[in-house]
This record gives structure tokens, C-alpha cells and sequence, in this order.
């Protein structure tokens, strides 16, 4: 079966004069399963011929497992090995198994360590060690190396292979030396300086290299301000550095000062991407994985969440519980109360999402908290007062019943400044705990707002109306 020519290979669409990504057709998808179902390799091959690695790692993505395998198997031959870093950790697994482990290790060498490292870290514990026993041994050092150190650090970010010269070099020495080498790295931007111990103690790019004349000594041009890393340095600090004072690549060094290997900036935008999708599905209580998870393993995972929302349920309705009597006699409080509880919740989550981001982009420090804390209060109490007004006078025209509406009025005060300032306090103090506030906070957020939302109204009904 061929392609239909009318549809392109990727659909594209223009929006306000900019071009949306690429993204695999929905017949291509459809024409590569066919093909994969009639066992029709020929189609298959033909089908991705100019199809470029990430479209590819896509469309593996997209797949079921015995496609990705059966896909994996036609494609063997001519594999790309620029595909592996772009899979999920499943498809990377169901890639490796249909290449084989012969093939499988001849496409891993292809790669940089780093790229390697973390490919292999995701495979099963059978699939990994068949792998390491296959690997020759030279590469299998460093690959050990690589996954002994923690997990998500500059260490498994790094790959090896750099580009540094001595600081008494010339211009000229270092031109030669590039020229002379074939086994540099593929894509790297910056020549280190270091001294005899091989320490960095200065970087400089290639552009500047090829501007100055050959006679110029490097240290003389070389910046002295490395940027360096250590190689347990979580990778969200090595995000962060890059963000910061823009650069393109780091040095990684050991306990020592030694220069063992370099970070470059396209491994902290996988890094980036993948923290801020980690931080968006942790909040909801999902991982990345759910899509790709069989059945029991995604009900496993978001069961707990799910229970403690029970929870956090089960104390509001307590709340609710302790003004039955209340309720009883204006039916009105019922229907009225849980708009106090979800304008709460809706201006906490706002504070919150500020809060986490800020702390995630090393905004938010203890320095400028009480700042935030303030101004979040502020923000909360004014935006109260404001829908305060509007929503009093919708219960009075609504009940005719002027005391009402000024306990409603009154309660959404209450919750939205206790929001605001909940929202801003919540991610600060979880992370002074050294607890994830991008996990954790939208629990203690929703209890908070809930049980103050439905206290301050019932409260102050029961109060006010005796």
C-alpha cells in the first residue's frame, strides 16, 4: 500500500504567519500500521525514506508494542541511531528488542556517552545486562562510570568527549590541533584552557579561536569564568546555570577540580523540557509513563492520590457536618457554600502555580519570600473584596435577604485572602522540607481552601444568624 499523494507526509498549518512543528500525518501513521500488519517491509522502508530521526522516534512513540518491535526489526539494517535518545523509556525497550543485542550495541556506540548512559538506565535489568555483557569492554567503562554516578546529576548528563588545550598554547597550536584530530566531538562550541593538573581555569569559543591571529597566546583571550559543575550537581541546577548566564556548554569536573567531561546545551533542553513536564503531571498525580503503562500499573499509581483527595473530602465534609443545624434553618447557605470553597481553591491554585514556578526558577528565595507572601495576600484579599461585591449583591437579588449576602460577601473575603496566602506560604515551606512542592502542594492547598471556605461562611452564619 503507498502513501496517498494528496496528503502530505507531515501535516503542517500556518497560524499568524508562523509555522507550526512538524508532526507525523495520521495516513502515514495508519499506512506504516498496514504495512506492519501485512508483514510488508518494502512499504515500510519506502514509507520513511526522508522521514528525518525525531518524525521517526515519534512515530515509534505513537506505536504499540509489538509494532515498535516489528518496526525496529525492518529498520535494523540502517538504523539511525539518533532515534534512540528521542523514545520513551518503554519504546526505547521494544526498539532494543526488535534490533537485537547485536545490533542494538553497534547502534549505541553510534551515540555520545550521555546519550547512551541514559538510554541503558531505562532499559530492564535483563535487557541492561545483556546489553553491558555484549558492549566491548573499553566502552563499558565509561558506561559503568556514567550510571555509577546519581541519578539525574551532571554525571550522567556529561559525555566525555571535549575539546581543551594547555594554557601556553597559542592560537595557531590550537587551529592545528583541530585540524589534526578526527576523532572530536560531533557537535561541541567551546575549547577549555587548563593547567597542569587539568583543572579548567578558562573557556573560549570557537568563533573566537578562528578571529584572533595564530600568534596570540589562549590565555590571553580565553574568559577565566568556567561555569564549571560538579559531577553530582542535580540537573536542575545545571538547567539553571545554562538559563542564567546563557551559555552553550559547561565543564564537569570531579571532587578534585579535574576536567571530566562537558555539558552542552542541547542535553539542558531535553533536561528543561523533561523537569517542566515532570513538575506539570506530578501535580495532577500522573507520571509521563500512564500513557504507556498497562492497566493495573496506571490504576497503582494514581490510586494513592486519588485516596488522599478522599480524605481532604471526608475533613470538609466534617466541617459541613459541625453546621447541620445551621443549614437546617437557612437552605440558602447550602447552595451559596460551595461557591466560597471554589473561589478559594481557583485563586490558591493561581498563587500556587506562581509560587512553584518561582521556586523552580530560583525566583523565589528567602530573601524576597515575605515579599511574595505579602503580595499574594494582597491580591487575595483585593480580588475578595472585589467579587465580594459583585457576588453580595447577586445573593440579595437572588434571597432578598441583605444579612445573607453580607456573610457571603464576608466569607469570600476570608477565603480568598487566606488562598492567596496559603498558595504563596504551602511551596515554601514544603521545599524548606525538602519536599517537592510541584507534588505535594495541591493537596495541602485543597484542604485548606475547602475547610476555610466552608468554615468562614457556616461560621459566620451561625454567628450572625444565632
Amino acid at each position: 500500500m503507498s502513501h496517498p499523494a494528496a496528503e502530505p507526509l507531515f501535516a503542517t498549518s500556518v497560524d499568524a504567519a508562523r509555522l507550526k512543528p512538524y508532526e507525523i500525518s495520521s495516513a502515514l501513521l495508519e499506512d506504516i500500521q498496514n504495512a506492519l500488519e501485512a508483514g510488508d517491509s518494502d512499504t515500510v522502508n519506502n514509507l520513511l525514506i526522508g522521514v528525518h530521526s525525531a518524525d521517526k522516534a515519534e512515530l515509534l512513540n505513537l506505536l504499540s508494542e509489538d509494532d515498535r518491535v516489528e518496526l525496529a526489526a525492518m529498520l535494523a539494517d540502517g538504523f539511525d541511531a539518533t532515534i534512540l535518545p528521542e523514545l520513551s523509556p518503554d519504546a526505547a525497550e521494544d526498539v532494543i528488542e526488535g534490533l537485537g543485542v547485536d545490533r542494538s550495541v553497534e547502534v549505541l556506540q553510534q551515540l555520545e556517552t550521555d546519550d547512551a548512559v541514559h538510554i541503558i538506565d531505562e532499559l530492564s535489568d535483563d535487557s541492561r545486562e545483556d546489553i553491558m555483557q555484549a558492549i566491548p569492554a573499553a566502552l563499558r567503562g565509561e558506561l559503568e562510570e556514567g550510571l555509577a554516578y546519581p541519578e539525574k546529576s551532571a554525571g550522567r548528563m556529561m559525555t566525555k568527549k571535549l575539546v581543551c588545550v594547555p594554557e601556553f598554547w597559542t592560537v595557531g597550536d590550537t587551529i592545528d590541533y583541530l585540524r589534526a584530530h578526527t576523532d572530536l566531538p560531533e557537535n561541541f562550541y567551546v575549547v577549555y584552557v587548563v593547567d597542569a593538573r587539568f583543572h579548567p581555569i578558562g573557556r573560549i569559543t570557537l568563533g573566537s579561536v578562528l578571529q584572533h591571529q595564530r600568534s596570540v597566546k589562549i590565555n590571553q583571550i580565553s574568559n577565566t569564568e568556567t561555569y564549571r559543575v560538579l559531577t553530582d550537581t542535580d540537573q536542575e541546577e545545571v538547567a539553571y546555570l545554562f538559563t542564567k548566564y546563557g551559555l552553550v556548554e559547561a565543564p564537569v569536573t570531579n571532587a578534585s577540580g579535574r576536567l571530566v567531561g562537558t555539558i552542552t546545551v542541547d542535553d539542558v533542553v531535553h533536561v528543561i523540557h523533561e523537569e517542566e513536564g515532570e513538575d506539570y503531571l506530578r501535580a495532577g498525580g500522573v507520571s509521563e509513563q500512564d500513557l504507556q503503562a498497562s492497566l493495573i500499573e496506571t490504576i497503582r499509581l494514581r490510586f494513592p492520590w486519588l485516596f488522599i483527595n478522599l480524605l481532604t473530602a471526608v475533613l470538609a465534609s466534617v466541617v459541613i457536618g459541625m453546621y447541620s443545624e445551621t443549614i437546617e434553618k437557612l437552605v440558602a447557605l447550602a447552595v451559596l457554600m460551595p461557591i466560597v470553597a471554589s473561589m478559594g481553591g481557583n485563586a490558591g491554585i493561581q498563587s500556587v502555580t506562581v509560587a512553584v514556578r518561582a521556586l523552580a526558577t530560583k525566583q523565589l528565595k528567602d530573601a524576597n519570600a515575605m515579599a511574595v507572601i505579602r503580595k499574594e495576600l494582597l491580591i487575595g484579599f483585593f480580588n475578595g473584596l472585589l467579587l465580594a461585591t459583585v457576588m453580595a449583591v447577586g445573593a440579595w437579588a437572588w434571597y432578598h435577604d441583605a444579612q445573607l449576602a453580607l456573610i457571603f460577601g464576608a466569607a469570600t473575603i476570608i477565603a480568598l485572602t487566606m488562598a492567596g496566602i496559603s498558595g504563596a506560604v504551602i511551596p515554601i515551606v514544603l521545599s524548606k522540607l525538602k519536599i517537592d512542592p510541584a507534588v505535594s502542594s495541591g493537596i495541602f492547598l485543597t484542604t485548606i481552601t475547602d475547610v476555610v471556605g466552608f468554615l468562614s461562611f457556616l461560621g459566620l452564619a451561625a454567628w450572625w444568624l444565632g
